[in-house]
């Protein structure tokens, strides 16, 4: 009799920054979402598709649930909620640390569900392993969980256990994408997160959370070479300052590590010019979150 072939969505949930894009990239073995140790570095619902043999998981890496502050913040949230609706089970994902206000807001949202939810403790390869107890006797006291896999996004530890849980727990269904299909982002997307993430690495605490990328031009040229242009949108001059640096150092800086990284996701040559804009106060701004594409 032959095995039926088993697939279903799966959301990574938690609080900002603690590792859910770096524990999708580890899953996916490839990079498809953006990493910063900056907090709410992703805002949009990035996919990441995970084949397997009879059987295909659909990873959604929502981002992080948070108190927003602004329109673009209320929007983040709004999008990730909506995403932890549709799939068949949620990874929960926390620090190895007792549980605090923003994990129990997020459980409460969860428990309304009715899902299946694992508990993944993250970082462990900081902690030793005495020290898991009781962070896990204080997060069972919250919610009873499906499975309590302590897992190192950093070093991959704990997940090949997590695959196989999670493909006991998935559905009888269709192949949803080709094997060869790793996202379901497309590339003109990708390389503005590619930009905003090196803006994010190479400049201070101010910038990543007033920073937006649209790309505005996407030529292709003979021979595998394409041509793009793309603006970096701040908030404030002194951003804009900032983010050129002096004589266009830090521009070009930036430039070119995502036209490095750009270049190895898409397999070719890239030209990459990139310029600095003002759009003052945009987080806010309903109609510069719907041109920018945050609706």
């Amino acid at each position: 009799m032959t095995k039926s072939f088993k697939s279903g969505m799966v959301a990574l949930a938690g609080r900002p920054n603690v590792g859910k894009s770096t524990l999708l990239n580890a899953l996916i073995g490839e990079k498809v979402s953006i990493v910063s140790p900056k907090p709410q570095t992703t805002r949009n619902r990035i996919v990441g598709i995970k084949n397997l043999p009879g059987s295909q998981i659909i990873f959604v890496d929502t981002p992080g649930i948070h108190k927003p502050q602004h329109k673009l913040g209320e929007l983040i949230v709004a999008k990730a909620c909506e995403s932890v609706k549709e799939v068949d089970l949620i990874l929960f994902m926390a620090e190895p640390e007792k549980p605090g206000k923003g994990d129990n807001f997020i459980l409460d949202m969860v428990r309304t569900l009715n899902k299946d939810v694992f508990l993944l403790i993250n970082k462990i390869d900081n902690v030793k392993k005495p020290e898991l107890l009781p962070v896990i006797e204080a997060y069972t006291e919250l919610y009873d969980f499906t499975e309590i896999i302590p897992v190192s996004a950093k070093t991959g530890d704990g997940t090949d256990i997590l695959l196989e849980r999670i493909v006991e727990r998935l559905p009888e269904g269709p192949k949803y994408y080709p094997d060869d299909i790793v996202t379901d982002q497309i590339e003109r997307f990708m390389v503005a997160e590619i930009v905003r993430e090196k803006v994010m690495q190479k400049t201070g605490d101010e910038i990543p959370y007033s920073v937006a990328v649209e790309v505005i031009s996407w030529t292709e040229k003979k021979e595998d070479v394409i041509l793009i242009d793309a603006n970096i949108y701040v908030e404030r001059d002194g951003q804009k300052g900032i983010i050129i640096g002096k004589s266009g150092r830090k521009l070009k800086e930036i430039g070119t590590a995502a036209r490095f990284e750009a270049e190895r996701l898409l397999g070719c040559k890239l030209f990459l010019k990139l310029w600095v804009k003002v759009k003052k106060d945009w987080r806010g701004d309903e109609r510069a979150l719907k041109d920018l594409g945050y609706n």
